[in-house]
C-alpha cells in the first residue's frame, strides 16, 4: 500500500484496494481503537483544570482566596443562589458514574469508566462552553451488590457544587431509581445522557427520516431491539411526541415486551420497562422476525454486531424503510449491509459512518440551556423540544437519506438548540431566571466560541500539543495486519 499522509478526514482512502466493505469496517473500528490508546497515553488523558481568572500580581491571591475571598463565602452563606454568580458552579457539571454499563463493553470498574466521563467533559466545553469533570464513584454495598442508593447520596451530597449532573454508564435497573429519585430530590438538573440523551438525538433523526419517506410518527410500526435504558427512554419520549404505543413491539434478551411478563411485572426495579409491557404490543408478536415483516422503522440499541441484526429481516420490511442500529462500538448490522437489504434510510451511533445519531448532538446544547437559566430540572418537555430544535436545525440545512441530523461541526446548531431548551425550561417553569430566545443564543454562541477559541490559541502555542505525525499511521498500520 503506497503511503499517504494519514488524517482522520481521508481515513476512507487509506484501506488497501483489496479490502471488502466489511474489512474496511473492522479496520475502522481496530483503527480507532489503537489510536485513543495511542492518543491517551501520550496526552495523559484529556481534561485540565486552568485559571479564568488573572493574576496581575501574587498580591492578586489575597483577593482570590484569603481574606477577600471571606466575603464570597458568607454572601453564598446568606442566599446560596448566589454561588451560581460568585463561583463557576452556573456552568460546571458532574459527570458521575459507577461504570457499571461502559459503551458496549459492561461493568469495567469504577476507573475504568475515566476515559469515557472525561470524553463527556471534553465534549461539554468544547460544542456547549460548558466545564465538566468525571466522578467514577465505587457503588459497591456491604452485600457486593451495585447499590443505586449509594448513587443517590454521593450526588445529593456533592450538588451544592455543580450547577447540574449528567449521570452517565449506569447498569438497568439501577439507571432508572437513580434518575427518577435524583430528578425529584435535587434542587439542579439531573440528566441521565444515556437514556435522556440518546432518546432526544434518536427522536430528532427519527422526525428528519420519517419527513424524507412522507411517513407520520402516528402511523408508522416501530420494532425496538434491545430494552434498556436507552431504547426504554426512546420509546416514552417517541411516544410523547405522537408515536402510537400499539404500533410498538419492544424486544428484549428473554423476547417482547408484553401484558404477559410477569418476570418483569414481578420485579419492581424494571418498573419503567413494565410501564411500555403495558402500553404496547397489544397483539403480543413474540418473533422477532415476526415483528419486522412491514415494520416501518427499526431502533436497535443492543448487542454489538456486526451480525446482531440478520439482513433479511431487514429485507421484510416494509418499503421506504428506516434502520437505527447504535450499539456501540459495532453497530447491530453495518449500514452498507443494511443499505443492500433494502434499508432507505440506516442511521448509526458512529461518526465514521453517515446519519450518525449519538448523544453528542443533544447533551452539550440541552445542559448549557438548562444552566443558562439556572433550571432546576430537565423536563422531558425540554428534551423533546431539544430533538425538535435539532431536527429543524438540520432540516433548513437540507436533508437527505444519508443526512437526516446535523454533524457535530455545524457552527450554530450548539447555540440554538441550547436557546431552544432554555426557552422550554422558562415555559415549564422550572427556570430560576428568564431571558429572551435571542439573549439564550448570544450567550452561548459567545461561551462556546471562547472554549473553541481557547484550545486552538493553546494548541497554536504549543502549550496543547499537536499529536506525533507517526501515530496514526502506527495505528492504521496495526489495524490493516489485524484485518488482513
Amino acid at each position: 500500500m503506497e503511503k499517504i499522509q494519514l488524517t482522520l478526514d481521508n481515513l476512507n482512502e487509506v484501506f488497501p484496494d483489496d479490502f471488502t466493505q466489511e474489512q474496511i469496517a473492522k479496520a475502522k473500528t481496530l483503527f480507532l481503537k489503537k489510536l485513543a490508546e495511542k492518543s491517551h497515553k501520550f496526552y495523559g488523558g484529556k481534561i485540565q483544570t486552568v485559571p479564568k481568572a488573572p493574576v496581575p500580581g501574587f498580591n492578586w491571591f489575597n483577593v482570590w482566596y484569603t481574606p477577600g475571598v471571606s466575603k464570597i463565602s458568607t454572601t453564598i452563606r446568606d442566599d446560596n443562589d448566589t454561588s451560581f454568580q460568585l463561583t463557576n458552579r452556573g456552568n460546571f457539571v458532574a459527570v458521575v458514574s459507577d461504570s457499571t454499563r461502559v459503551l458496549g463493553d459492561g461493568d469495567c470498574t469504577p476507573p475504568g469508566g475515566l476515559g469515557v466521563m472525561e470524553g463527556k467533559a471534553f465534549l461539554m466545553k468544547y460544542l456547549g462552553g460548558v466545564d465538566g469533570v468525571a466522578l467514577c464513584v465505587d457503588s459497591t454495598n456491604e452485600k457486593g451488590e451495585k447499590d443505586p442508593d449509594k448513587i443517590i447520596e454521593f450526588v445529593k451530597m456533592v450538588q451544592p457544587s455543580f450547577g447540574a449532573i449528567n449521570l452517565e454508564d449506569i447498569s438497568q435497573p439501577n439507571c432508572y431509581k437513580v434518575l427518577d429519585t435524583l430528578r425529584e430530590e435535587c434542587d439542579i438538573p439531573v440528566w441521565h445522557d444515556d437514556a435522556q440523551g440518546t432518546a432526544c438525538v434518536t427522536l430528532a433523526g427519527l422526525l428528519n427520516a420519517l419527513k424524507l419517506v412522507n411517513k407520520k410518527i402516528s402511523d408508522v410500526r416501530i420494532v425496538m431491539l434491545g430494552a434498556g435504558a436507552s431504547n426504554a427512554t426512546i420509546a416514552r419520549l417517541i411516544i410523547a411526541d405522537g408515536a402510537n404505543p400499539k404500533n410498538l413491539t419492544i424486544f428484549d434478551s428473554k423476547g417482547s415486551l408484553n401484558s404477559d411478563r410477569e418476570d418483569i411485572k414481578n420485579d419492581k426495579r424494571f418498573y419503567r420497562k413494565w410501564e411500555l409491557c403495558e402500553a404496547t404490543n397489544p397483539d403480543k408478536i413474540d418473533d422477532f422476525a415476526e415483528a419486522m415483516k412491514g415494520a416501518d422503522v427499526l431502533i436497535a440499541l443492543s448487542k454489538p454486531g456486526p451480525d446482531t441484526v440478520k439482513p433479511e429481516w431487514i429485507k421484510a420490511m416494509g418499503e421506504k424503510s428506516i434502520v437505527f442500529t447504535c450499539a456501540n462500538p459495532i453497530p447491530e448490522i453495518y449500514p452498507y449491509a443494511a443499505k443492500e437489504a433494502g434499508a432507505y434510510i440506516v442511521a448509526t451511533g458512529r461518526g465514521d459512518f453517515p446519519n450518525q445519531v449519538n448523544n453528542s448532538l443533544g447533551f452539550p446544547g440541552i445542559l448549557k440551556g438548562a444552566l443558562m437559566v439556572r433550571a432546576r430540572k430537565i423536563t422531558d418537555n425540554m428534551a423533546i423540544a431539544a430533538a425538535h430544535s435539532l431536527a429543524d436545525y438540520a432540516e433548513k440545512r437540507g436533508i437527505g437519506p444519508n443526512n437526516i441530523v446535523p454533524t457535530m461541526d455545524d457552527a450554530d446548531v450548539f447555540p440554538v438548540e441550547s436557546a431552544d431548551v432554555a426557552m422550554q425550561a422558562i415555559k415549564d417553569g422550572v427556570a430560576r431566571i428568564k431571558m429572551t430566545w435571542e439573549e439564550a443564543h448570544e450567550i452561548a454562541k459567545n461561551d462556546i466560541k471562547y472554549s473553541r477559541d481557547m484550545t486552538k490559541k493553546l494548541t497554536d502555542e504549543g502549550y496543547i500539543k499537536s499529536p506525533p505525525k507517526d501515530m496514526l499511521q502506527e495505528a492504521l498500520d496495526w489495524a490493516i495486519n489485524e484485518v488482513s
